[in-house]
């Protein structure tokens, strides 16, 4: 196997973000994150300062949603989640692009939507993921968006909320990926769900993949490495993505 444990563990961020859990669900979810050291928690925005502080000493990274889930809030309304996930201990934001202006050809204007999250997180020393919401787009919005996140510094470029009305595919992250500079990093959302999905998607080049499947996706991974077992934690069930 080309591949270690860590590997693919730092290439999920755990999903906590459907609306109907409560905290009874996310504890235990930011408790399974530590327990299997993924990449990151993405979690639901009022949560994340309890996050950051549960993750504190950890390699494990805080993070939010921006715009969430339909990208149609004002770009102020942006810049203001973004300032509160920051301050609250956010370290990578998952911004939602305005779908609804780039399907109008408003390009000036998700620029500057884009642009304007970007710069107040790299300001702060964070990062931020851009979600073009792929079931929405043609091709050549895909990679216009590709070609704008690239030019304004995006860390990620991620195909899908994972509430639209479809998720990642292997033809959008290999489009994603021929289409972003080499400093752009793909992630995939929505769909993954088993260990050899991850694994094709890596071969493509993708770094990080949002998830609520982790702990059977890492179980397999782990008994494919002859590793032992993670012990299981009451109460956290898959969600979301």
């Amino acid at each position: 196997m080309h591949y270690g444990y860590e590997d693919i563990a730092k290439m999920i961020d755990h999903s906590l973000l459907s609306p109907t859990l409560s905290a009874n669900d996310l504890e235990p979810g930011i408790q399974l994150a530590l327990a299997y050291d993924v990449a990151s928690v993405c979690i639901l925005p009022y949560y994340l300062k309890r996050c950051a502080e549960r993750l504190r000493g950890s390699t494990v990274k805080a993070s939010t949603t921006i715009g969430f889930p339909h990208g149609g809030h004002t770009t102020a309304v942006k810049l203001a989640e973004a300032r509160q996930a920051l301050a609250d201990g956010g370290e990578e934001l998952d911004m939602v692009v305005n779908i609804s202006k780039v399907l109008t050809g408003d390009w000036s204007y998700v620029r500057d939507d884009i642009c304007a999250v970007i710069d107040t997180a790299h300001e702060a020393g964070e990062k931020v993921k851009v979600i073009f919401e792929n079931c929405y787009l043609n091709e050549a919005q895909k990679i216009r968006l590709c070609e704008i996140s690239g030019e304004l510094g995006a860390d990620w470029v991620k195909t899908s909320t994972g509430y639209g009305t479809g998720g990642a595919t292997l033809e959008d992250l290999q489009l994603m990926r021929k289409h972003s500079p080499p400093h752009v990093q793909v992630k995939a959302a929505g769909g993954v769900r088993d260990l050899d999905m991850l694994l094709r998607i890596r071969e493509i080049g993708v770094s990080r993949v949002g998830a609520s499947r982790t702990a059977p996706m890492l179980d397999d991974c782990r008994r494919r490495l002859g590793l032992e077992a993670i012990q299981a934690v009451a109460g956290a069930h898959p969600a979301g993505y």
